[in-house]
């Protein structure tokens, strides 16, 4: 759309196109309620009304666990509520860097680095690294989420994208480069729209036969996965083999930030080159002890681990039974495929309006045309009720909404 002079106009135009592609993003007003999570109250044209929410990423509930809320007003009481500015000004504080050494020991690393958020991680991490190498590669899966993205593109290295998790098409583009040449392998271990995983011994093992580092986002699996929920490199006993493991607070952890756990000379080089970090206010103390606390209980205790795994399992096995079309995986991540905009709009809309259960749609960018879905994020404390609810609700909102006629997609 040529630009006419009148900016109001041309951005409104602008959102009204998303609009009407049925890609504008509708927030819903929701308040927490400790102890009763998955529930919330949703605040809409001035009433209050209970929902279950079914899309959250605070995917364990640490978020409302009392270790972890005491852990965070004890901090506040004790040092206020902000950083008092970057790291480097006044923003190191005792509580972030023991909140750095309990992440280097959860991934067997020499050292963790930590930033404002998991997407900060990525953008400031892969442009300082990549800023220290001449003439880098960085090999990206094609499925990489958007902070990868952004990280490479503010890099400006050049950059080679190989096919979701195709190894030899990986091995391809490793064995045209000379062996001398920098690399960086990126992927991800959970990838969390569809909920599959990434085969990272193949990987790992590629990385070190033609002389690449391994940069292995972890987001949507620490906390979740390994023994001590350091994440899917943990569980399979591959910590070793990864160069840099990044990951994010804001998620199982239930605090904010996000992280690098790597060498002590590749942290320092993120420390001392990366803009994200240097230019940027510090985590405050008392979300730092709030992700120490989540950190430290779920290295000790897999038993939100294991419910989370039964109630995923449970779902599964349900949509099987009712015929709702999942993506198969091995994750707590469940997609239901839809493959309409304005269907996946729908039916979340009548699951929130006539049966009180939350769960946002997922289109166009985020994922292809034509595969839009509902991403579904089980977790320890939905009930089996819950789960039997959500499944008897959305077959019969799906069979609603095909039979209106809004998508000829939906499965019957």
């Amino acid at each position: 759309m040529m630009f006419q002079g009148d900016y109001t106009a041309h951005f409104r135009a602008q959102l009204n196109r998303l609009k009407t592609e049925n890609r504008y993003r509708h927030f819903v007003e929701l308040e927490r309620i400790v102890g009763r999570h998955p529930v919330a109250l949703r605040h809409h044209n001035g009433a209050a009304q209970e929902v279950t929410v079914w899309c959250s990423n605070d995917y364990l509930g640490m978020g409302q666990h009392p270790d972890v809320i005491a852990a965070m007003r004890a901090a506040a009481a004790a040092g206020g509520t902000g950083a008092g500015g970057t790291r480097n000004i006044s923003g190191t504080s005792h509580a972030l860097v023991s909140l750095e050494d309990e992440l280097a020991a959860l991934h067997g690393k020499e050292r963790a680095l930590t930033f404002t958020s998991g997407y900060v991680a990525n953008e400031a991490s892969l442009s300082a690294l990549v800023a220290q190498l001449l003439d880098v590669l960085i090999l990206s899966d094609e499925m990489n989420h958007a902070s990868i993205i952004s990280g490479i593109k503010l890099s400006r290295a050049e950059k080679a994208i190989f096919r979701h998790n195709d190894v030899a098409h990986l091995e391809e583009l490793l064995a045209a480069q000379p062996n001398d040449r920098p690399k960086i392998i990126v992927f991800e271990s959970v990838y969390s729209m569809d909920g599959d995983t990434s085969p990272i011994a193949e990987i790992a093992a590629l990385a070190r036969r033609y002389n690449a580092l391994t940069y292995l986002d972890e987001v949507h699996a620490v906390g979740m996965y390994g023994a001590e929920g350091g994440g899917i490199a943990q569980m399979r006993g591959l910590d070793d083999g990864i160069d840099i493991i990044q990951g994010t607070l804001g998620k199982a952890f239930g605090a904010g930030g996000g992280y690098i756990a790597a060498s002590d000379v590749i942290c320092d080089t993120v420390r001392s080159n990366g803009s994200g970090f240097i230019f940027t206010t510090a985590l405050p103390p008392a979300v730092a002890a709030a992700a120490h606390a989540a950190v430290r209980h779920l290295r000790l205790n897999d038993t939100l681990r294991a419910a989370q795994q039964r109630q995923a399992s449970r779902l599964k096995d349900g949509a099987h039974a009712a015929g709702i079309p999942i993506l198969e995986g091995d994750t707590h991540i469940v997609p239901v495929m839809v493959g309409d905009a304005a269907a996946t709009m729908r039916i979340c809309q009548l699951l929130l309006d006539e049966h009180g259960i939350y769960v946002q749609p997922i289109n166009y960018p985020t994922v292809p045309r034509g595969t839009e879905r509902l991403r579904l994020t089980p977790g320890p404390y939905h009930t089996d009720e819950m789960v039997d609810r959500l499944v008897g609700a959305l077959r019969s909102v799906m069979d609603r909404v095909a039979d209106e006629g809004v998508a000829a997609q939906i499965a019957e």
